[in-house]
């Protein structure tokens, strides 16, 4: 391992026994911290910096997990009515992981995302 991937939480060994399901050059775990029940990551094997840098291969073996994980998650989860699916790239545009990682977030009616960041925006300034 290359010294950043030492560190990279992606690469360590500890990862493991959080892996729900594997298939071919990806993997998928839970996100540490959910935006909403069931929220996953779908992760290159290879420590690769963003969706960018992905080879073919591993966007194509990310496409067919989640599309996997969609159907797993609907088939026992009548909550769900909608996904959202969504990539960072850089730290600017939030990726706080330098690994590749693609999110799978589970949508409920009744159940918006983020809003608690945002509501100075509602508030009145006049």
């Amino acid at each position: 391992m290359l010294g950043f991937e030492k560190k990279c939480p992606f690469c360590s060994d500890e990862i493991q026994h959080r892996i729900l399901m594997e298939q071919g050059t990806v993997f998928a775990i839970e996100d540490l911290y959910p935006v909403t029940q069931g929220h996953l990551l779908v992760v290159p094997r290879r420590h690769t910096l963003d969706y960018f840098t992905m080879t073919d291969e591993e966007r194509f073996d990310a496409q067919q997990m989640l599309l996997a994980l969609r159907e797993q998650i609907m088939r026992y989860d009548s909550t769900v009515q909608g996904f959202n699916i969504g990539v960072n790239c850089g730290p600017v545009a939030g990726q706080s992981i330098l690994h590749a990682h693609i999110h799978l977030i589970p949508r409920r009616e009744g159940i918006e995302l983020f809003n608690k960041h945002f509501d100075y925006l509602r508030t009145s300034h006049s």
